[in-house]
């Protein structure tokens, strides 16, 4: 049974939300990333033990890299509902 077609829209209008929130998020994750790894950094100059600062580090990029992944998806999805909907 075909999805009518306004509920494809309501389906691409949902996923374009995620999509922005999704870019969103990332970004504010780059961000944080940065901002730990200046902590890092003063945390070795100050001649601390930064061995658990650095495994939160690449635990956040872990994380971010499977964010990125998520929105590949998410941009996929959009594609096909865009061609849905222009399909009519």
């Amino acid at each position: 049974m075909a999805i009518p077609l306004a509920e494809r829209a309501a389906q691409l209008n949902a996923e374009q939300t995620l999509l922005v929130k999704a870019d969103k998020d990332i970004e504010e994750g780059w961000q944080r990333i940065r901002n730990q790894e200046d902590r890092v950094r003063e945390l070795m100059a100050g001649g601390h033990d930064t061995r658990q600062a650095e495994r939160l580090v690449d635990l956040l990029k872990q994380t971010l890299v499977e964010w990125e992944r998520h929105r590949v998806l998410i941009e996929q999805r959009v594609r096909y509902l865009q061609q849905e909907v222009e399909a009519g």
